[in-house]
């Protein structure tokens, strides 16, 4: 197999720890890091920037669509911690689709995962550059470059120091939130600041109701409250480097319920009850409108600094993980056999620089010549971050089955419901790409898929031929047969 596994089904704990000296990797990622990599994840630009489009479109209602789509990810997360109780890899969610689909399917996952962040971290990092320049008038490039270089070389230095990075940029974000709600609840209260008079939870059904725009106005919001949420299953690509992944992976999953209840539904109940859904904008943070709203002008600044922050957390998740993707891609095979080489401190070093070199190319290609060949690339990267959601839940299913029947070991942290909250949870995916169908803003990431997939195709027959075992070979390292050599 191309990853640590904690082999806990037999109680032999040292034929764990030998098989993680297989994949190289240091457990650098301790409790604390993992826990806050798990909140900032579920926390990002799409609510700090993006929930102000969502409550234009749905009003009040759209508490009801982010607690619905959270209901969602905890099935989602659960799955994924099934499988990673199961066998904690680093290359998750490819290595389980090469598993319980087969090697095709861990080709297009992992090469997909890794787009996913490499157009995620070009489209971050230049929004970082461009939130710079809220206070300092420098050149966009210059902000660009330096951010790049700094994530890039922490991600070098120590798996711990991606962790300590990961640690503070959600602490901002969370410390954020919790001030945001604190204030709100104590304006309701209390009555301070000059939104005191006028603030109500009324606000939320007495302004054309909880539902303004009708039902069918939520639905076409569920695109945008799902891609708030991506990144948040980043914590299972954490796997193969935590210290404890027996304690510390369930336990982050487990949180999910009251990070959503609170950071998403607590945050737009409170926001909401201050400032009318009416007063709301597309592009305008709801955040900023509230600080507005209650009269204090260093929200906006307040909030320029944690979209700063959640831009630059998510471009360093960026270089983490397209880092592990490509090796494991490499060690079975299905990769550039330059992408196995680890560093003396276990770090991926030529797949992590060769994604951050593409990163620093995309900024110059936004920054010379932005245009609708660039639009149509990161558009991309909302369905191919959910094409992994898509894996983890048929890769539990298809597991859990075998599991029940006797042929593998049961997972120590199975998901509640399953395989039914898994079928719901795919049920729901499904929707939402009918609705990014209907929405002709979204539609566009759709007809860039089945490029992407025919690319990817043409390729794989490319590799098949060089390789012919390659069809074969996902099923032997799962059980432990004979690793072949990479691509070369």
């Amino acid at each position: 197999m191309t990853s640590l596994q904690v082999d806990k089904h037999d109680g032999n704990e040292a034929a764990g720890s030998a098989a993680g000296g297989d994949e190289g990797y240091q457990r650098g990622l301790g409790a604390r890091q993992i826990q806050m990599i798990a909140i900032g994840g579920a926390i990002g630009t799409g609510l700090f920037l993006g929930a102000g489009k969502g409550i234009s479109k749905a009003g009040p209602s759209l508490i009801l669509a982010y607690a619905i789509a959270g209901l969602v990810i905890f099935f989602i997360m659960r799955a994924l911690g099934e499988l990673l109780m199961y066998r904690p890899v680093s290359g998750s969610f490819s290595e389980y689709a090469r598993e319980f689909v087969g090697p095709f399917a861990g080709f297009v996952t992992g090469w997909t995962y890794w787009l996913f962040w490499v157009v995620t971290g070009i489209t971050e990092v230049t929004a970082a550059a461009t939130y710079m320049t809220y206070w300092w008038d420098i050149p966009q490039w210059l902000s660009a470059l330096v951010f790049t270089v700094i994530l890039y070389g922490a991600n070098l230095i120590s798996v711990k120091l991606f962790g300590e990075l990961e640690f503070w940029f959600s602490m901002v974000k969370v410390t954020a939130i919790i001030g945001m709600i604190l204030i709100c609840a104590g304006v309701l209260t209390i009555g301070f600041s000059d939104a005191g008079d006028t603030a109500s939870v009324t606000h939320l059904w007495s302004d054309g109701g909880f539902f303004p725009k009708g039902i069918g106005g939520t639905l076409m919001t569920l695109q945008l409250v799902m891609f708030a949420f991506l990144a948040v299953e980043l914590v299972g690509v954490t796997a193969g480097e935590s210290k404890d992944p027996e304690k510390t992976l369930p336990k982050a999953i487990n949180t999910v319920p009251w990070r959503i209840a609170v950071f998403y539904v607590g945050a737009l109940i409170m926001i909401l009850s201050v400032v009318p859904w009416t007063h709301f904008q597309p592009g305008i943070s709801p955040f900023v409108a509230a600080f507005e709203k209650m009269g204090l002008g260093i929200g906006a600044a307040i909030v320029n600094f944690v979209v700063l922050t959640a831009a630059l957390s998510s471009c360093n998740s960026g270089m983490y993980s397209t880092g592990r993707m490509l090796r494991d891609l490499a060690l079975n095979g299905q990769g550039p056999k330059a992408f196995t080489k680890l560093t003396k401190n276990g770090l991926p070093l030529m797949g992590t620089t060769f994604s951050a070199a593409l990163m620093l190319v995309g900024v110059w290609i936004n920054y010379k010549a932005p245009g609708e060949a660039f639009n149509y690339v990161v558009s991309f990267a909302t369905i191919s971050g959910m094409w992994a959601w898509i894996m983890i839940l048929v890769c539990q299913i298809r597991y859990r089955a075998q599991a029940d029947r006797g042929r593998l070991p049961q997972s120590t942290f199975k998901a509640p419901g399953a395989p039914y909250t898994s079928w719901f949870a795919l049920l729901f995916i499904g929707m939402v790409i009918v609705m990014m169908g209907i929405d002709k803003d979204a539609r566009i990431s759709l007809y860039c898929a089945p490029l992407w997939g025919l690319l990817l195709a043409v390729t794989y027959l490319v590799l098949k031929k060089r390789n012919p075992e390659g069809a074969a070979f996902a099923k032997r390292s799962t059980q432990g047969g004979p690793r072949r050599r990479p691509l070369r």
